[in-house]
């Protein structure tokens, strides 16, 4: 989000598309696009709505469709019910999201909680969107369909715990952590 234009992006609007727009629009805000970390239902479930209500495009990693399109790996039809998205940009490891030149977001291919798991990094902020990848204390779930302990950790140690020890993770289901005291847990 940028202070001084109000404009900005949505990272994993998982539900309550209503809620997010009174806010949006109480705000003042434009929002550019909807960023996905992963293409599991309780991250995407919101998606249509606010994509028809705001006119802005979504985007996903090059392997999202995977799950975007397939209920059973995106694990709404054992809770809510078939969902599906439909024509996401796609963009891959190292690629920028950019909103403005002082914002953007370095795309971080993370395997292993899903193959289309990324976290979402901005270097300046040293903040980082980390989908379900890591949680406070914990690893993500790798036993859903597509899930890879051994790559999860791989991800987590190589992708994740080289980011600045300060770096601030926004998981979607925990409070925020730091990369640094994430590490302390495992002993680094």
């Amino acid at each position: 989000m940028s202070d001084s234009t109000r404009h900005g992006f949505i990272i994993d609007p998982g539900a309550q598309a209503d809620q997010l727009l009174e806010i949006i629009r109480d705000n003042g805000l434009v929002i550019e696009k909807i960023l996905l970390t992963h293409g599991h239902f309780d991250h995407f479930g919101a998606v249509e709505e606010l994509r028809e209500k705001l006119n802005c495009p979504v985007l996903a990693h090059e392997k999202a469709d995977l799950f975007l399109l397939n209920p059973l790996m995106n694990l709404s039809r054992q809770c809510v019910g078939d969902m599906i998205i439909r024509d996401t940009v796609k963009f891959k490891d190292g690629d920028t999201i950019a909103l403005d030149e002082a914002h953007s977001l370095r795309v971080i291919y993370t395997p292993g909680h899903t193959p289309d798991s990324v976290l979402l990094y901005n270097e300046k902020e040293r903040i980082a969107f980390v989908g379900d990848t890591i949680f406070k204390e914990s690893i993500g779930n790798y036993t859903f369909p597509g899930g890879n302990k051994d790559l999860l950790i791989q991800s987590i140690m190589e992708r994740v715990f080289t980011l600045p020890d300060d770096t601030v993770l926004y998981s979607g289901h925990s409070e925020p952590t730091t990369v640094g005291a994430e590490k302390r847990i495992y002993g680094m």
